[in-house]
């Protein structure tokens, strides 16, 4: 997603180029490829953070063995780096086919000439492997660091708990991008009041920088979400009972899979919500939608579409690495007296606590787009839409959590208690 986006950087600095076009292939390029590199940012930093610290156990014994805090943290940011530039190298051929997709989509639209040439160079290639590699390299030496800083005995109970403190490291930057998502709802109401379809970019970032925020105090939510359901969950036999217990000691996996779930449900309900409106405004003027604004609907949908499946394919993969980090565990339940269909129970019961948290918690974040911007353009608090679309978005996220957890758990119960429990 990143090269794709960048190479429209590459296109508008080609030869023959009109200012119009260069200028559209710019802002393509810059502003909804930056979106969607912090997204990647996002993602890579938490599967690697997830990674290094289901490898909590493995760290500590290599400690014990006497390798030095260093040789661990060049080991594991070696790691990062060689998976990285092969992933980046493994997506170039499906970026350069993409980035041809999106000018083609610019140049049908009316967005871009006809004559543009599509370019795939040295932008493309510098900020994609610049991004992924970079921020899998970082991601892996401070999470790494951190790691090896404890004694082995705090890196052993971190493997079977995972973190569990919310530290100002997330408070932060969460607070950062939330007030930074409220403050553009409260620009759109305001200094944007009259401005139309202009509002949108503004209105639109409002839901991606809240569903960031919401997903960075995931911790945190994961351990409210348990407070409040703990009771309730106590009473539904041994599935209930185990699912409290997962939820409070392995807080960091649980908060794992809560954030792609924020960031599909924010992002997807804001964006799509907010193209409705939009619809809705024109449509209520009496006027034929024009070329132009059918145009940039399409365009709109097109790459916020490309967004919403990069967040829905971000939360498969998490759940299916936190789930099958879980085989050992798995294995005790069973080693225990628990069956396999009170295991299954388990996991599905907690997929539903953690999709009902994220769906409640992309629905208020996307609450800062929607809102205001219905305001602008429909002059009501409450803007008259379908519900068909929040209900679709929750069904994908349900059918991906459950899917992808159930699966992955399905598949881990195939192997016998015993041989599940070998390293």
């Amino acid at each position: 997603m990143v090269m794709s986006f960048a190479s429209m950087l590459d296109t508008g600095r080609g030869t023959g180029v009109d200012a119009i076009s260069s200028e559209t292939l710019t802002t393509m390029g810059s502003v909804v490829g930056g979106w969607g590199m912090c997204l990647v940012v996002f993602a890579v930093v938490s599967t690697l953070g997830l990674s290094v610290r289901q490898r909590a156990t493995e760290t500590a014994l290599l400690k014990s063995a006497g390798a030095t805090p260093a040789q661990i943290v060049r080991m594991i940011a070696g790691e990062a780096a060689l998976v990285s530039v092969a992933a980046a190298a493994a997506a170039v051929a499906p970026s350069y086919l993409l980035g041809r997709f999106l000018l083609g989509l610019l140049k049908d639209t009316g967005q871009v000439a006809g004559g543009v040439a599509f370019a795939f160079g040295t932008i493309a290639l510098l900020v994609g492997f610049g991004v992924t590699v970079g921020s899998a390299v970082i991601a892996a030496l401070w999470t790494a660091r951190q790691a090896t800083r404890v004694s082995v005995a705090v890196s052993v109970i971190g493997a079977a708990t995972g973190p569990v403190r919310l530290t100002w490291k997330r408070i932060v930057p969460a607070a950062v991008l939330l007030i930074g998502g409220l403050y553009l709802g409260v620009l759109t109401v305001t200094a944007f009041a009259d401005k139309g379809p202009d509002a949108m970019p503004v209105a639109g970032q409002a839901c991606i920088l809240a569903s960031m925020g919401l997903a960075l105090l995931a911790p945190g939510l994961v351990r409210a979400t348990t407070a409040l359901t703990g009771r309730l969950l106590h009473g539904r036999g041994a599935a209930g009972y185990l699912t409290v217990q997962h939820l409070r000691r392995r807080t960091g996996q649980a908060a794992s899979a809560l954030m792609p779930i924020i960031l599909f449900t924010g992002i997807g309900t804001g964006i799509l919500y907010l193209q409705l409106i939009e619809n809705r405004a024109v449509a209520a003027t009496g006027y034929l939608r024009s070329n132009e604004q059918q145009n940039i609907q399409t365009l709109n949908l097109v790459v916020i579409g490309m967004i919403v499946v990069f967040a829905c394919i971000m939360l498969i993969n998490t759940l299916v690495a936190s789930t099958t980090f879980r085989r050992r565990e798995f294995a005790q339940l069973r080693l225990a007296g628990a069956t396999p269909a009170q295991v299954l129970r388990t996991v599905r019961t907690e997929g539903l606590v953690i999709v009902a948290t994220g769906t409640v918690l992309g629905v208020l974040a996307s609450a800062v787009t929607v809102l205001p911007y219905s305001i602008v353009r429909a002059d009501r608090w409450i803007p008259d839409l379908p519900a068909w679309v929040l209900l679709a978005i929750i069904a994908v996220a349900v059918t991906a959590t459950l899917s992808a957890a159930l699966g992955t758990a399905h598949r881990m119960l195939r192997t016998p208690a015993v041989d599940a429990m070998a390293p």
